[in-house]
């Protein structure tokens, strides 16, 4: 049994990171100490803490604590473990959207550039984020038509190239067209202009332009000029004049309104605006600016590739001395956080702020008109604050499943989504399936207060047509509920066509809301067959490998990785199959048997 006042004494004076957990050993929160003695003490005492404090500390079962050498050790760690395991309580950050990087998969031999939405930490160097997805195409398409970069997700050599080849879109290293040196030359050439340091890029050319020349190779001479003329033009064409006398900052702006905080971001490369992305925050409306910037730096700057010289923003945080002797670390050169005063400097500040203030504005009207139109079109009492959406996935009644997402001001929270399996139907009947899953979830809200699922809905939307609503209202009706239920349904090439009532009247919608509805059907839908698809897999995971004799569990693994499903096992050749570790021919002919009996 964990006694959080014994557990109290025993804490050390030391630096450290400490974590706190609830009754289900969830962390819940995550956080740094110069003396872990001193500030864990403090959440237990009865002092001014803030609200989200207050419901945190509330739910602390037990914590545990890691000893550290520095407080910088214990800030990297800290930074770590809350991106890991995204604590609730914690500032985390939500961007607006999730933008495209650019990926280059450096630890291969051949590595292979394209575009990602996922930045892991799996030592590949990433570059972004870019503000659109056409911005970053772009950047990526001149790559693919200047360098002869591999495109084929998987590197096998061949004897005989591609076709990308063949019209000069790839070097073809399959085929040992180019040396691994030489591949990595262009590679290195393609870092830098990613990094913008394009002049080196053009000095390098300038070179190879010369080199070419004097050994009377006028066509590659030539394809080595129209590179460097490309790659000044697209430079010339990215360049927005600054005044700036500093080369390489960042500038941060904060602004609030009752629910949300922005936080704008500028990016200042070579005395030049180039980038602004802006994040927003929820809940923290009891955090003082001091607390949510540095916050920010630190789970912002934990990702970022290229680190700006100097940091400016309006507050000196409490870590700023901490921060910049990691940032500084981490880019093998000083890194400043700086609070200007006056000049130049202090306008870009308050410009950062200015933006974060009408981007604030902008989202809050966006979200205010989405969700009071549909008070006005559903001719509901109130504004629709809560939608709930359910969908039902099946492959011909087996593995049957349902989905919720939840609609909260005009924004989907995927946090507060849920998956369902159904328990009393089985076979393949959608709206009684919708009837159990609506049913269980409203009951369990009204006989259990664990807020599991928060509030009841001011609306729910069901994935179908009219027998899925009769089924919602039914399960409405025999709780004694009155919330309305309607349809989201799709035309002849699967996109959301309207919303309809029970009476098979559609509900005209504006554009805006279209998308609005579009998207949150489209996140139900996923998040339905994704459940389906996880479940279907194990069942045949189980059944198609475990039932071969010869194939254990370290086997089973082994062929699972290297092909990532059953199917992929299926359609593979003998050989490929053979190079897994204890995978005899004999073993491989039984495995290709049984699987496509």
């Amino acid at each position: 049994m964990f006694n959080i006042e014994e557990e109290l004494k025993k804490l050390p004076n030391k630096p450290g990171v400490y974590i706190m957990r609830d009754k289900n050993n969830h962390i819940i929160y995550v956080g740094k100490a110069i003396s872990l003695k001193n500030r864990v003490r403090q959440y237990f005492r009865k002092n001014n803490k803030t609200k989200r404090i207050e419901n945190m500390v509330e739910l602390i079962d037990h914590f545990e604590y890691i000893v550290t050498d520095n407080e910088t050790e214990a800030l990297i760690l800290e930074c770590n473990l809350i991106k890991e395991n995204m604590p609730k309580f914690n500032v985390l950050l939500k961007d607006d959207k999730t933008y495209p990087y650019i990926k280059i998969t450096t630890k291969e031999d051949f590595p292979r550039i394209f575009l990602t939405r996922r930045v892991l930490n799996d030592g590949a160097r990433y570059f972004g984020p870019y503000p659109s997805v056409g911005a970053a195409n772009e950047m990526l398409d001149f790559i693919r038509n200047r360098y002869q970069i591999r495109q084929c997700k998987v590197f096998k050599e061949r004897t005989r190239p591609c076709l990308n080849y063949q019209i000069k879109r790839c070097s073809a290293p399959c085929a040992k067209k180019i040396s691994k040196e030489e591949y990595s030359a262009q590679i290195n050439q393609i870092i830098s202009l990613l990094e913008g340091k394009t002049g080196a890029v053009i000095e390098k050319l300038d070179e190879e332009i010369k080199e070419a020349s004097n050994k009377l190779e006028y066509e590659k001479a030539a394809m080595l000029r129209d590179k460097k003329y490309a790659i000044q033009r697209i430079t010339e064409e990215k360049q927005k004049v600054s005044n700036l006398s500093e080369h390489d900052i960042d500038v941060i702006g904060l602004a609030r309104s009752p629910f949300h905080i922005c936080i704008e971001l500028f990016l200042i490369r070579g005395s030049k605006m180039v980038e602004r992305h802006h994040y927003f925050l929820e809940g923290l409306q009891d955090e003082t600016d001091k607390e949510i910037l540095s916050n920010f730096l630190k789970q912002h700057y934990l990702t970022e590739v290229i680190l700006p010289n100097k940091i400016m923003l309006r507050e000196e945080i409490e870590d700023k001395d901490i921060l910049e002797t990691w940032l500084s670390k981490t880019a093998g050169r000083k890194v400043e956080i700086k609070t200007p005063q006056k000049g130049e400097k202090l306008r870009l500040v308050e410009m950062a702020e200015n933006n974060a203030q009408i981007t604030l504005e902008n989202k809050v009207r966006e979200k205010y008109q989405a969700v009071n139109e549909l008070k006005e079109i559903l001719s509901l009492k109130k504004v629709p604050r809560k939608i709930e959406g359910y969908d039902i996935s099946n492959t011909s009644g087996q593995f049957i499943v349902a989905s919720m997402c939840v609609l909260q001001d005009g924004e989907v929270k995927k946090n507060l989504s849920r998956n369902f399996k159904i328990k009393t139907v089985f076979d393949q009947d959608d709206p009684k399936c919708m009837h159990e899953v609506i049913y269980r979830r409203l009951k369990h809200s009204i006989e259990k207060n664990d807020n599991a699922f928060g509030n009841l809905p001011d609306v729910i939307f069901v994935d179908g047509g009219v027998t899925q609503i009769h089924a919602g209202k039914e399960a409405v009706l025999e709780l004694n509920l009155r919330i309305p239920v309607y349809g989201m349904v799709k035309d002849d090439k699967h996109r959301t066509r309207a919303l309809i009532t029970e009476n098979r009247e559609e509900i005209p919608l504006s554009e805006d809301l279209m998308k609005l509805i579009t998207y949150f059907q489209d996140c139900i839908h996923d998040k339905a067959i994704t459940y389906h698809r996880s479940l279907r897999d194990k069942q045949i995971t189980k059944s198609a490998l475990d039932e071969i004799d010869g194939i254990g569990e370290t086997r089973k693994k082994l062929l699972l990785k290297e092909f990532g499903s059953v199917e992929n096992i299926k359609n593979a050749k003998l050989e490929e199959i053979t190079k897994i570790p204890g995978i005899t021919l004999n073993l491989a002919q039984k495995i290709k048997v049984y699987l496509n009996r």
